[in-house]
């Protein structure tokens, strides 16, 4: 049976929303990016969209990330979500702020994401690895300015560039 990619991800992760997309691609960048939610793709814009597949997200809280152009198409298949008693919407933001070019090119969230400075992706990760970070962070109230990385064979403080590939 055709299953999610990343549903294997659902059993260690109950009570985390749930965000489906597309491509494989971007639901690994998206989980990179936006590490609060589960990210699954269906492989294809009707791929796992059948009530077989479906019935691994009883109980989820499901939000369908379309890609740019395929929102109307995807906003069908929440009858059938929803008909199999599945708390879901649409994030449909990227399709009403998109330019001409964005659509042609029919972008999708990890496009977007990409183009973030990964500063703030960076911090998430140190937490995730060290979540009393968090606490100090929120105990503090301290606000990300910028990410510096530390060379100590040169004893250097380096700020990655956009250009930077390192």
């Amino acid at each position: 049976r055709q299953c999610f990619f990343g549903e294997h991800l659902l059993p260690m992760n109950r009570g985390k929303p749930v965000a489906i997309v597309e491509s494989e691609k971007t639901a690994l960048v998206a989980a990179y990016y936006l590490p609060e939610y589960v990210w699954l793709a269906t492989g294809g814009k009707n791929g796992c969209f059948n009530a077989d597949a479906l019935r691994v997200l009883r109980g989820c809280q499901v939000i369908l990330y379309p890609d740019i152009g395929a929102t109307d198409q995807w906003r069908q298949k929440l009858r059938l979500l929803r008909s199999l008693d599945i708390e879901a919407s649409i994030f449909n933001f990227l399709e009403e702020v998109a330019t001409d070019d964005e659509r042609t090119a029919g972008l999708d969230i990890a496009d977007y994401l990409l183009q973030i400075e990964p500063d703030q992706a960076i911090l998430q990760s140190m937490i995730r690895r060290n979540p009393i970070l968090q606490k100090l962070i929120d105990d503090l109230q301290l606000t990300l300015v910028s990410v510096e990385r530390y060379n100590p064979d040169t004893n250097t403080i380096h700020k990655p560039s956009k250009t930077d590939k390192s």
